[in-house]
């Protein structure tokens, strides 16, 4: 009986499982990622070495008229929404590891339609440096610099197509979608350009090229060091300056300028043309506004200008 208990005392009683982890350990973990997409991997640190150089590459030199800087679009929707509208692009940073959801493959897709848009893959950390820390959500669509033509360029396109000069110049408008705007009228009214200040201006962003609806891809916008010194030129090149003002001394339908060369001047919503730009205007004009308003937006004002000499041009 002795016996039989110490056999039976050596035996081993209930083990503890492993919850499943031994069986789990078994399965397989999915595809292997691609060489880019693995860290360490060689082809991982040439696809991240690509990016650090593409994010931190300087501007063109300038030319005639002057690049702007190149532009970082950043997010799901803002991308898609860029891509979708035509805005110019170069690279679209896909960051590794990305949840592939709709906007996602929408955007990717876009991309690949369009052609001449480099993917490239980079890692969290790499996109959020050339973002500056901004919720990029893992796309990154960099925008190139803007060409911007020169004041003169507008002119002579004009003269060289047998028509007199129409261009429309911004004093004081920093909004990218007015600016935008107004490119979209000028080229609905059949007008030769858009002539924007170097400072204290609104350039040709993303957004501007948005509003623009493509419009921009047609009509050029030039740029200048010094408004006043730029509208003397045309002066003297026999264009009229039209500033668009509240208290202006003629009507917009009654100025008979609006028939031949001329460059119609806005200025910002707020304070208007400034005093320099007012003083070497030839004409200033106000738009009637039987309604009561004080003002209208720089580009609906612009808008209702542009219809008037194309009419009387018609």
């Amino acid at each position: 009986m002795a016996a039989n208990n110490r056999r039976m005392s050596g035996k081993k009683g209930a083990q503890v499982g492993s919850g499943g982890n031994r069986r789990r350990g078994l399965e397989g973990k999915g595809p292997t990622p691609p060489a880019e997409a693995r860290k360490g991997h060689v082809k991982n640190r040439i696809a991240t070495a690509k990016a650090k150089k593409a994010a931190g590459r300087r501007p063109a030199p300038k030319g005639r008229g002057g690049k702007s800087s190149s532009e970082m679009v950043v997010g799901r929707n803002p991308v898609f929404e860029a891509l979708r509208d035509g805005v110019p692009a170069t690279t679209l940073y896909v960051q590794q590891f990305i949840d592939n959801d709709e906007r996602v493959r929408e955007a990717l897709q876009l991309a690949a339609e369009r052609g001449g848009i480099h993917l490239m893959e980079a890692p969290r950390p790499e996109l959020d440096r050339m973002t500056n820390g901004l919720n990029h959500q893992g796309l990154v669509l960099q925008v190139p610099p803007y060409e911007y033509a020169h004041a003169e360029d507008l002119a002579a396109a004009a003269y060289d197509a047998g028509e007199d000069p129409l261009v429309v110049a911004l004093d004081g408008v920093t909004d990218p979608r007015n600016l935008g705007a107004i490119v979209r009228s000028v080229t609905a009214f059949g007008g030769h350009g858009v002539l924007v200040p170097e400072r204290r201006a609104a350039g040709m962003t993303a957004g501007a090229w948005k509003t623009s609806a493509g419009t921009a891809a047609r009509t050029p916008v030039a740029r200048c060091t010094n408004l006043t010194r730029a509208l003397e030129a045309y002066k003297k090149a026999g264009i009229a300056v039209v500033g668009l003002a509240a208290d202006g001394e003629h009507e917009v339908g009654d100025l008979e300028a609006l028939s031949g060369p001329v460059v119609i001047v806005v200025g910002s919503e707020g304070k208007g043309l400034s005093r320099l730009v007012g003083e070497t205007c030839d004409f200033r004009v106000r738009i009637p506004m039987p309604g009561g308003a004080e003002s209208l937006n720089a580009g609906v004002a612009a808008g209702v200008v542009l219809y008037e000499a194309a009419r009387r041009r018609a």
